[in-house]
């Protein structure tokens, strides 16, 4: 059984008799057709279904939190992170806090097939990525630049900071750690 996992929980197996299925966590039929579609269409392979999966699911900012125009961090900007996996090989690719590339599953799967890392961040990720021939675009959009700038007028809330001062729960940084 050839089993690839994502980050975004997209699971495809083939079994022994080679047929394949799909899981998916979340009801997202878009990627889950785009991953069966390179499996049986295209004859892809399970990475490949991966790739095409959640490709179609970054492009399409499933559930507002996958890809580009996410939510962004404290500065207003949006990053990416993505993982796969070959339960073939066992070879991993992952990518965090990718900048300005969209496409971050497909980085992810350049860095298992192109270097001997498993995991690339920021700007490094977005240098690999580059050299990769993968376009440099912006990440944000309208509706995250204003809901950064509404969590800005509401204080930073919520935040997810902890033991630091100022005081996370009623205002924005820039946060220190609080001496025990």
């Amino acid at each position: 059984m050839i089993s690839v996992i994502v980050t975004f929980s997209l699971i495809i197996n083939v079994s022994s008799q080679n047929l394949p299925i799909i899981i998916n966590t979340w009801f997202v039929s878009n990627a889950t057709y785009a991953a069966w579609e390179e499996l049986t269409a295209h004859g892809g392979s399970a990475v490949d279904a991966v790739v095409a999966g959640c490709s179609q699911c970054e492009a399409s900012q499933c559930r507002g939190t996958v890809g580009f125009g996410g939510d962004p961090d404290e500065n207003g900007e949006t990053t990416l992170d993505a993982m796969i996996m070959d339960g073939k090989t066992m070879d991993v690719g992952a990518v965090a806090a990718l900048r300005l590339v969209k496409p971050a599953i497909a980085v992810a799967r350049a860095v298992m097939d192109y270097t001997e890392h498993t995991l690339l961040v920021g700007d490094q990720a977005s240098l690999f990525a580059k050299d990769m021939g993968f376009t440099i675009e912006t990440l944000t959009t309208n509706k995250s630049h204003i809901e950064w700038k509404n969590w800005i007028n509401n204080k930073c809330q919520p935040n997810f900071r902890k033991n630091v001062i100022p005081d996370h729960t009623t205002s924005c940084g820039p946060y220190k750690p609080k001496k025990n």
